[in-house]
Order: C-alpha cells, then structure tokens, then sequence
C-alpha cells in the first residue's frame, strides 16, 4: 500500500519531471542531428559545456535566460565543428563525436579553473526558482506537479511540440528528413544536403548544451565535475527507445527519470536491507530492457552515419 502512494504522489512525479527535462533537451538535440544522418557522439561533452557556459555566465552577473542563451551559443559553435568535421568532410562520425567530447569537456573544466583558480567549493548562483502558484493550481494533482517545476521544464515540454510539427508539417523538417533518408534524392531536388545537416547539427548541439545548462540553473546552483552522470549517453538510447519520433522521445526521457526517481525512494522504504548499488543499477537496467524491447521494431533513417559528396553514387 506503501509503494501505491508512492506511485500516485505529486512528489514523485514532480520530480520525475525534473529529472526528465535535461533528458528531453538533450534527446531532442541527438534526435534533430540523427533525422538528418549525424550521429553525434559528442552530446556528454556538449552537455558539460552548456552547463559550464551558462552558469559562468550567470555567475559573471548575467541573468538566467541570457545564461541559457549563452549556453545555446557555445552548443551551436560546438555543433559546427562537429559538423564540419562530419558532413563535408566526411570524417568518421564516431571517432569525432568522441573527441568533440573529450574537447568540449577538458575544454570546460579547464576554462574553469582559469577563471576561477583560486577555488575549491563550487561558488554557487540564485537559480530559477520554482513556478509556485497560478492558475494551474486549480487543477488537481497536476497543479501540484506544475507548481514544483521551473520555466525551462515548461520550455522542454513545448520544444517536444514544436520538434515534432517542424519535422512533420514544415517544408523545413521534410529537407531533414530527406537528407537523412535518402541525401541523394534531396540533391536531385535542389536541397543543399550539406546545408540542412550543418544546420541540423548545430541546432541539435544547441539544445544539448541548454539541456546541461538546466543542471547548473535549474535543478542545482553551482557547476562540478562530472555532473552529466552518462546523461548524454542517455540520450542517445533514448532516440532509439523513441523510434526517432518526438513523442515518444519525452514518454522515453519520462519513463528514465521515473525508474531514477523510484529507485531513490526505494532506497529508503527498505532501510538499508538491500544494497544500495542495487538500487542505483535499477534505471539503467529497466532502460537496458526498455531499449532492447523497443528497438527490435525501430525505422532507424536509412542515410544515418553515411557522408554524402554530390557527384558520387
């Protein structure tokens, strides 16, 4: 009866919410660059930059929103490299998403303590503070939820939206999908194949980087080592658990957060009766099964990981 409470609390799934939302930023980003044919292996590295970039920002006396600008800024330029790398070159998009990885995360920590060598607790910021009360209040249960969450959940809820009706019901989200499926045909019909996945990638390595920024201005107030936890790698079995479809991306980044949320309260029900590496194993086993379930019938694009020169057959 314990653990049904549990199940139905407001609690849990407000946090379940907030777990979720830099697993939906950042699987959105992976979903946009892999629709157009890009894997980028470089998201863990994009999401510690994002989240470096945008509290340094914040903490240099910008507000918040700009500190997620910045954060979006420093992803793009990221994204860019990534794709020069990737799409007219046509290098290895293994290789190079794990060092865009490795560059971006050294290049994070370094340039923190560059610019602040002398210390050694994370000095924190006033992040942005919960929604609290408003007319979402007077509905039952979901106000409560809500009511828990802070601006950039409500943005991440919207962007799954918006993804899904650009990718589907724009000119614009066809080009992508055309380039990811078949470059050669979009070619044919005047699509600048490098263009749209340029564009791609950097607007996926963007939300990336909004989605590490949410760690450090949302959900905690100071940056550190190694916050991203395998976030990044998260994603990138997210798309796949999600068939690279929008929807079912945030009912995949949700159903992720609720085994981490469950698992934390599982922990204290038994009272140390179990070990607690138990319990922290349990996201990622469920995800483990989830994704293997899933991706037996997922409809990968046929042009994913394949470089694209005009001319070649």
């Amino acid at each position: 009866m314990e653990f049904i409470d549990l199940l139905i609390s407001a609690g849990l799934w407000a946090t379940v919410l907030r777990i979720a939302t830099p697993l939906i930023f950042g699987t959105l980003g992976e979903l946009i660059c892999e629709r157009a044919g890009v894997l980028n292996l470089g998201i863990e590295g994009i999401m510690t930059m994002g989240a470096m970039v945008g509290w340094m920002a914040v903490f240099q006396g910008a507000d918040l929103w700009t500190g997620l600008a910045v954060a979006a800024a420093a992803g793009l330029l990221v994204g860019l490299l990534h794709g020069l790398l990737t799409v007219p070159l046509g290098l290895s998009q293994h290789v190079t998403g794990l060092g865009i990885t490795m560059l971006a995360t050294s290049l994070s920590y370094f340039a923190y303590r560059l610019l602040l060598p002398e210390t050694t607790t994370p000095p924190s910021i006033t992040p942005f503070a919960p929604l609290g009360d408003g007319w979402w209040q007077a509905v039952p249960w979901l106000g409560e939820v809500i009511g828990q969450q802070t601006a950039p959940t409500l943005l991440a809820l919207a962007l799954v939206a918006l993804v899904a009706w650009v990718l589907y019901r724009t000119p614009a989200g066809l080009a992508v999908r055309m380039v990811g499926e078949n470059p050669a045909a979009a070619d044919a019909q005047g699509i600048s194949v490098t263009g749209v996945r340029l564009a791609a990638v950097m607007a996926g390595s963007a939300l990336m980087a909004v989605g590490g920024a949410f760690l450090t201005l949302s959900a905690f107030n100071a940056f550190f080592f190694n916050m991203m936890g395998g976030r990044g790698w998260i994603c990138i079995a997210l798309v796949v658990f999600a068939s690279w479809r929008p929807g079912k991306a945030l009912l995949g980044a949700l159903l992720f957060a609720f085994f981490d949320a469950v698992q934390t309260r599982l922990q204290q029900m038994t009272g140390g009766a179990l070990p607690y590496q138990l319990f922290l194993m349990l996201p990622y086993l469920l995800s483990i099964l989830a994704l293997v379930v899933m991706s037996r019938r997922a409809a990968y694009p046929q042009a994913l990981m394949v470089p694209f020169r005009k001319g070649e057959r």
